[in-house]
Parts: C-alpha cells; sequence; structure tokens
C-alpha cells in the first residue's frame, strides 16, 4: 500500500465511477485499485478496516451471491473469517473506497470521498 492516494475501483460500477469523477474534478488523480483483479490480502483487508474505523462485517456487500453460499449472514463468524472471505471473494468488498493522507471512507453516496479533501 505504497500510494496513499488510492480508489479501490470497480469501473462497472456507478458508484465508483461517480467518486472517481469527483475526485478527478478537482485535480486529485488517485492510484485506481482495480481490487477485482487485484484482490487485496488478508492484511492490506485488515489495514483498510483501520484506516476506515470499521468491522469487518459493515465492508461486506449483502447482496452478493457469495454472502449466502458462504453463510456469511452468521453473527457468530470471527472478524478473521469475514476478511479471509473478502480476500478470496473479492466482490463481497463494498465500493469505492478512498485512501488519502491515512484515512480512508467508503464512498456511498460517492460525494463521501470529498470529506478526506479538508
Amino acid at each position: 500500500m505504497a500510494n496513499d492516494t488510492r480508489l479501490y475501483h470497480n469501473p462497472r460500477c456507478s458508484k465508483s465511477r461517480a467518486a472517481l469523477e469527483l475526485l478527478q474534478a478537482r485535480g486529485i488523480e488517485p492510484e485506481a485499485v482495480l481490487y477485482l483483479q487485484a484482490p487485496p490480502g488478508a492484511g492490506e483487508l485488515r489495514a483498510l478496516l483501520a484506516l476506515l474505523g470499521l468491522p469487518a462485517r459493515a465492508l461486506l456487500r449483502t447482496g452478493e451471491d457469495e454472502y449466502a453460499a458462504l453463510g456469511l449472514a452468521d453473527p457468530a463468524l470471527p472478524e478473521a473469517a469475514l476478511i479471509e472471505a473478502m480476500a478470496a471473494h473479492p466482490r463481497l468488498i463494498e465500493r469505492p473506497i478512498f485512501v488519502h493522507r491515512g484515512r480512508a471512507v467508503i464512498g456511498r453516496p460517492p460525494e463521501r470521498v470529498l470529506e478526506l479533501l479538508d
């Protein structure tokens, strides 16, 4: 995670594209992390969660087929199991995630990315 300004981005997602456009309109050109092609490992996900200040469950996309197939709705599952599931199945990761100057935010709605530009 060398670049301190990056966007975990899915070009097929309208929210992700909108977040990128908002940043570019303000002269910010983040490193685009195409996480579906190069999934973050468990360590990178833990670091992202720490920056976000969120538990792993808050980063899960509950509407994805993998969520149900893997039984991830079970509240007894530990953080490590949820993180491993996201590392193995990156479609489960909520998007976009904007990282800037040691802070991070989930860009839903996309305007949330602007919170880190102050």
